[in-house]
């Protein structure tokens, strides 16, 4: 079975190039559009499974277009699809983003569709136990928190991609072993004024092995509840910067299985995300292993 896992957000996306944000009530032509598939979780799953790690996604698809896209495009990167239940007559998780030349900034608008929750089955759940490491992002809490049950009754690892500040999070945040939330989600959740602060509140509170909190432009910090550590971000033309945290995560879940040390785990994931906005498509930009490890060497940074 996979060594990696994953349960949370699978996103049909529609991505439009533009040049500057339009005014409102107004008309402007994209300088590009595209499919593609998105979300955290789902995101992160196609980035380890790029990165060398046997990843599979564990949830529920619509058989609309959407939903027949998100499979073939798991399919198309090498996760494995066989633990995911396909449903008639739903409408799937759906969101429209710009991609702002001017700004390398992105915004997005979604529909969250109308697919019935996630049940874990047997072999869902056989899964979990078998896995290194299971990914979750906050969406589709129950199933999730369940999972992380599992997965800590079993020694698998559960990496937490906190990105939003959903009802019941404090389940989730309590069987987490790797931390990683945004800054916005870090501050938001404990009221502190500063990231070095948050993280250690969020460690004192739920006692993970590791804290990790991303600061996009500023790169993040590292608490392991012995001292605060920061890491970079690398140096990259940014040519489309949607999806570089999913991707973080994904690449952070790839380097823990091969046996990277948090630290590391966090300049390999800091890179890997760099390397992705420099191409278009949050999936089809990430690099592979090799070329991870080059462009580090590159920036003085040896795996």
């Amino acid at each position: 079975m996979a060594k990696i896992v994953g349960i949370g957000a699978n996103v049909f996306d529609t991505l439009y190039n533009i040049p500057t944000y339009p005014t409102e009530d107004t008309k402007m032509r994209a300088t590009a559009s595209k499919t593609a598939g998105g979300g955290p979780v789902a995101t992160g799953l196609v980035a380890a499974q790029k990165l060398g790690e046997e990843t599979a996604y564990i949830g529920v698809l619509s058989d609309d277009n959407g939903g027949k896209f998100l499979k073939e495009d798991f399919i198309k990167y090498g996760v494995n699809t066989d633990l995911i239940e396909v449903k008639s007559g739903y409408r799937s998780f759906a969101s429209v983003l710009w991609l702002c030349a001017d700004s390398a900034t992105r915004t997005c608008v979604f529909d969250k569709g109308d697919l019935p929750p996630l049940e874990l089955n047997d072999l869902q759940k056989k899964a979990i136990k078998e896995a290194e490491l299971l990914m979750v992002d906050g969406n589709e809490m129950e199933a999730a928190v369940e999972a992380a049950k599992i997965a800590r009754d079993n020694g698998t690892k559960v990496l937490y991609d906190c990105g939003g500040l959903y009802d019941g999070v404090e389940k989730l945040l309590a069987l987490t072993d790797i931390m990683i939330p945004s800054e916005e989600f870090s501050l938001g959740h404990t009221g502190c004024e500063t990231a070095e602060e948050a993280a250690i509140k969020l460690y004192e509170t739920y006692s993970p092995e590791v804290v990790v909190i991303t600061q996009g432009k500023k790169g993040g910090i590292i608490y392991d509840g012995d001292r605060i550590t920061a890491y970079p971000i690398y140096p990259a033309k940014v040519v489309d910067s949607n999806g570089s945290g999913d991707v973080f995560h994904g690449a952070f879940a790839a380097a823990v299985c091969k046996g990277y040390d948090y630290l590391k785990c966090c300049h390999f994931s800091s890179a890997v995300s760099g390397l992705k906005c420099t191409g278009v498509g949050a999936r089809e930009s990430v690099p592979d292993f090799e070329t991870t490890k080059k462009y580090l060497k590159e920036n003085g940074y040896e795996l």
